[in-house]
């Protein structure tokens, strides 16, 4: 196991960093996972509060590392990596508070169940990316990153599968056109944010490889 942390030293604010932007994507699917499971009670306004504040506090965490990196003449991990990698992980709570936003104004009944369905999927591909960026604090373990990261590649295939699935009910379903087009919008935007996770998940590995 090769230790990124030993060659360039204690100063762990960039790994904190990273492992906060992958908290606040989890957290954001989280609220979203939450949010489509009250829709049939009636939801509170603070879930979508929760969901931007998620996104506040990505953009907070890129600001924060693009401000550390332009200090910082020695860096642990590449300076093009850690932007990248913390930008991908900002585009994942963007992304869930888009959703919400689309879902929050529909005028009918939506479907939760196929929703559901989708988030169980999306919380495992962001929980795959929350682990692969704690490994990259303590040393390149390659055996667990690749192992997460198949379980991310393999979600996100069956993300595809699912949503092709919905889109099947949807198109032999009894909902007008109108209908049609705003939740196939929205299925695809949750596959959109499950790819979101993948793009993630790619640049850890990406690192993985590069220092190992």
């Amino acid at each position: 196991m090769f230790s990124l942390r030993k060659l360039m030293g204690r100063d762990e604010k960039f790994f904190d960093l990273l492992e906060a932007g992958a908290a606040e994507a989890k957290a954001s699917v989280e609220f979203f996972h939450h949010y489509l499971k009250n829709l049939p009670s009636g939801t509170s306004a603070a879930f979508l509060d929760d969901l931007s504040q998620a996104r506040r506090n990505e953009k907070r965490i890129s600001r924060e590392m693009r401000e550390a990196l332009s200090r910082t003449f020695v860096t642990p991990i590449d300076r093009e990596d850690m932007e990248a990698l913390a930008f991908a992980l900002y585009r994942i709570p963007k992304q869930v508070e888009k959703i919400v936003e689309r879902l929050a104004i529909y005028p009918g009944t939506i479907p939760t169940d196929g929703f559901l369905r989708q988030a169980d999927m999306l919380k495992r591909a962001v929980e795959a990316v929350a682990f692969m960026v704690k490994q990259l604090r303590n040393g390149v373990n390659m055996e667990a990153i690749r192992e997460a990261n198949d379980r991310l590649q393999f979600v996100e295939g069956e993300a595809d599968k699912l949503m092709l699935a919905l889109l099947k009910e949807l198109y032999h379903g009894p909902c007008d056109a109108k209908e049609l087009v705003i939740l196939q919008e929205d299925y695809e935007m949750i596959e959109q944010a499950v790819d979101r996770c993948r793009n993630a998940g790619n640049i850890v590995l990406r690192i993985a490889l590069k220092n190992t």
